[in-house]
């Protein structure tokens, strides 16, 4: 499945501390002509974990548009996966959402 930049979807996570994936939603990165022209899509997790935080942790606030039902947060915890793992989308980021996840992620590497 080739999805767009700001896209949720649901795909197998891998996990560096366990050796299983998990199907959990995440959020589409890259846009769609690297997606397309490199048949693979990076994202970045989104997770409804209150038992842990990353300081860079971005809560989204549109989880309708996102198509999630629980409160949830973008970790940037990244990978790349092939096109044909991408289980289904969910929905896509909020206008907001999109804005807060952009400004981290410009502070991450800038």
């Amino acid at each position: 499945m080739i999805c767009e930049r700001y896209d949720v979807a649901v795909i197998p996570f891998p996990f560096a501390e366990i050796p299983v994936l998990k199907r959990r939603p995440a959020v589409v990165l890259s846009g769609l002509t690297f997606n397309t022209a490199n048949n693979s899509t990076l994202v970045a997790m989104i997770t409804s974990t209150k038992q842990t935080s990353w300081p860079s942790d971005v809560p989204l606030q549109d989880l309708k548009s996102a198509g999630l039902s629980v409160a949830c947060l973008v970790r940037w915890r990244l990978t790349t996966v092939p096109n044909d793992l991408i289980a289904r989308k969910l929905g896509k980021l909020g206008g907001l959402d999109r804005l807060s996840r952009e400004r981290e992620f410009a502070n991450m590497i800038g």
